[in-house]
């Protein structure tokens, strides 16, 4: 990887010394700056690569404003070359049963983050509400007249979040870096700003963006999440509330967040998930269907707000378990997924 002179200047000679595992919008590798160590990453593919950078540089600024950080510094960071310097995050404290802790604490840190310059959360929209109703017609489940409205207005109450928290956007457990010091994110790409409560939800759901999809045990999750609410009110930030029904709802109808984030959205998505013939990560995708119906018909239940969504679930639930009988449930995760 070249490295320009601007960040020569800045941080002094370059020695590469390996090459490291990323995504394809990315090329990262592990370099030393005059003995000392350091990640430099270029972002890469796609005409919106410029944007993805300059979304990373904000959120890595905006971020390390808050004490402890919950970011990797940024070092440096070249516009023309897309290349952003971090710093080198020593991972050697074990991975522990506080994992899920540690991380609530981290992304109540970011969430409580500055957000000026960010781009609006982009969450579920109209299309995921008529494809996901289209799939249980073709499931041949009954849709419940207001299940219709009651969707909409769960999208409605998460667009109306104000200001908005700092998003990580992919907040997976490869993107949380376990330290000496706790938990710092990276690869803030998909930065937004927009309901925290979209991203406590992961412990619940089960990380819905991430490939190492996986189960909490109901214990951990609600260490964690008093966690996070302790962290917020200790800066001095009102809680998110308790009730974290339409984010995960949310969740529940946004097909793309079923399979890779490169998966086409909407109809096309969930009529892949019932064919025979669809062959990449079936079984995932239906598992992660399966537990986040799970999550949602428990959630729903008794909820007035939500009685046609709930009924739903819980017919939709019945039916995969049903049509694909041999689905297992997500691995339980007890320490870092």
């Amino acid at each position: 990887m070249s490295i320009s002179e601007v960040i020569r200047a800045e941080l002094g000679a370059p020695v590469l010394v390996r090459r490291l595992d990323s995504s394809p919008r990315s090329d990262v590798s592990l370099v030393e700056f005059d003995g000392a160590p350091a990640i430099v990453k270029r972002v890469t593919g796609g005409p919106d690569a410029a944007d993805r950078f300059r979304n990373e540089v904000t959120a890595l600024r905006l971020a390390g404003q808050v004490r402890p950080s919950p970011v990797a510094a940024l070092l440096a960071a070249d516009p023309a070359d897309l290349v952003l310097v971090l710093e080198y995050l020593s991972h050697t404290r074990p991975a522990e049963v506080r994992w899920t802790v540690d991380y609530a604490v981290a992304l109540a840190r970011l969430h409580t983050s500055p957000t000026a310059g960010l781009p609006p959360y982009r969450g579920a929209g109209q299309d995921d509400v008529d494809a996901f109703l289209s799939l249980a017609q073709r499931l041949d489940v009954p849709v419940p007249p207001s299940a219709a409205d009651e969707l909409r207005a769960v999208l409605d109450r998460l667009d109306g979040d104000g200001a908005g928290s700092l998003l990580h956007g992919d907040p997976c457990p490869d993107n949380a870096v376990l330290t000496d010091d706790g938990i710092r994110f990276v690869d803030l790409e998909g930065a937004q700003r927009g309901p925290a409560m979209v991203e406590l939800a992961y412990l619940r759901i089960g990380f819905p963006t991430c490939w190492c999809v996986t189960a909490l045990p109901a214990a951990q999750i609600a260490a964690a999440e008093a966690a996070y609410h302790d962290t917020r009110r200790s800066l001095g930030h009102p809680t998110t509330g308790d009730d974290l029904t339409d984010a995960c709802v949310g969740w529940l109808i946004q097909g793309d967040a079923l399979v890779q984030r490169a998966a086409r959205r909407g109809a096309d998505h969930w009529a892949a998930l019932t064919r025979a013939d669809w062959e990449w990560g079936t079984a995932t995708a239906r598992e992660r269907l399966l537990h986040r119906l799970d999550v949602v018909t428990t959630m729903t239940a008794g909820h007035t707000q939500l009685a046609g969504v709930a009924a739903l679930t819980d017919a939709m639930r019945s039916l995969v378990r049903q049509r694909w009988p041999r689905l297992s449930t997500l691995p339980m995760a007890r320490n870092n997924p």
